[in-house]
């Protein structure tokens, strides 16, 4: 495992193409990334400045999941659209390293928000008399910052073993981002204990909060069957829905990359998987969230409404 480096930097392939053919790819996802910025960047403005949501658990992991979908969708798209743009897609080997630990430990804090989100619903839904006592104010707070901390130290060890293994050639990564399934197959033997670490270490975050995930939606639609509440069984079943159409497209792509595949270098369809779990669902998450969520409108209402009677009592 001793640290015999000699390639210097690495050259992702990401998407070739003809050159008119790669424009209009850096328009598309350069207006992709833009609108993904503005819609989480409207989450987050709303959450702060709204007196009402802002004290509301749901609310402030929902502004902090903004937050982490901004940063998770710039790591990637950042350096995609600079390689498209000069299309040489050269990335010093610390640099991948570095955008590998961040891409990773941002995807990880993500599982735990979405575990985070559900058990808040969970909470609200099963056990209503209890959640303000439980999810109050400092135990949300609390549930944030373990969800910050957990996903970055998930995968310190990972990115340490693999950095330490030796590569000497080629450095072609058949990718748009640093990933460890092709930088291990670029690696020369011996590769020790870190392919191994790596495939336990996500394998064991993937099940754990996807089995937490399915145990929380599977109680709290086990409930509602039984509620006799028409009006409320009705409302919180459209929630729930719009938790599921963020919890599983993420999940399920996310398995068939790294569980089903096994991390393997690559292909042209891992690749657009890799894209979808990556840009686009940061793009569709405040979507299907907040922004067709009835108490964000309205907060979207009364902060337009505030702006419009302040510019009436300036005039």
């Amino acid at each position: 495992m001793a640290n015999e480096t000699t390639v210097q930097e690495f050259i992702l392939l990401g998407f070739r193409g003809e050159q008119q053919k790669r424009f209009l790819l850096l328009i598309f996802f350069a207006i992709l990334y833009m609108l993904t910025l503005l819609e989480n960047i409207t989450i987050i403005i709303l959450v702060l400045l709204d007196a009402h949501l802002s004290q509301l658990p749901m609310y402030i992991l929902l502004s902090n999941f903004s937050w982490m979908e901004m940063c998770y969708v710039t790591s990637v798209m950042l350096r995609m659209l600079l390689d498209l743009a000069s299309s040489h897609g050269t990335i010093s080997f610390h640099a991948c390293f570095l955008q590998f630990y961040i891409a990773f430990s941002l995807g990880t804090t993500e599982f735990f928000f979405l575990s985070a989100m559900a058990l808040d619903r969970y909470l609200a839904i099963c056990h209503p008399l209890h959640y303000p006592q439980i999810m109050c104010l400092s135990s949300c707070y609390v549930l944030v910052a373990a969800c910050w901390i957990l996903g970055f130290l998930a995968y310190i060890l990972p990115v340490i073993l693999i950095s330490r293994l030796s590569f000497c050639g080629p450095n072609l990564i058949n990718h748009f981002l640093c990933d460890p399934g092709p930088l291990l197959s670029l690696a020369c033997p011996p590769l020790g204990y870190a392919p191994l670490v790596f495939q336990i270490i996500i394998s064991t975050l993937f099940i754990s909060n996807v089995f937490f995930a399915v145990l929380s939606y599977g109680t709290i639609i086990f409930t509602l069957m039984k509620s006799s509440n028409q009006g409320n069984r009705k409302k919180a079943f459209s929630t729930i829905s719009m938790h599921l159409l963020v919890v599983t497209p993420f999940y399920g792509s996310i398995g068939g990359m790294y569980l089903l595949s096994g991390a393997e270098s690559p292909s042209e369809i891992t690749k657009a998987i890799t894209f979808f779990y990556t840009s686009i669902t940061p793009f569709l998450n405040p979507l299907i969230y907040c922004l067709r969520n009835d108490q964000v409108k309205e907060a979207l209402g009364r902060l337009l409404k505030g702006g419009t009677d302040v510019n009436k009592n300036h005039v």
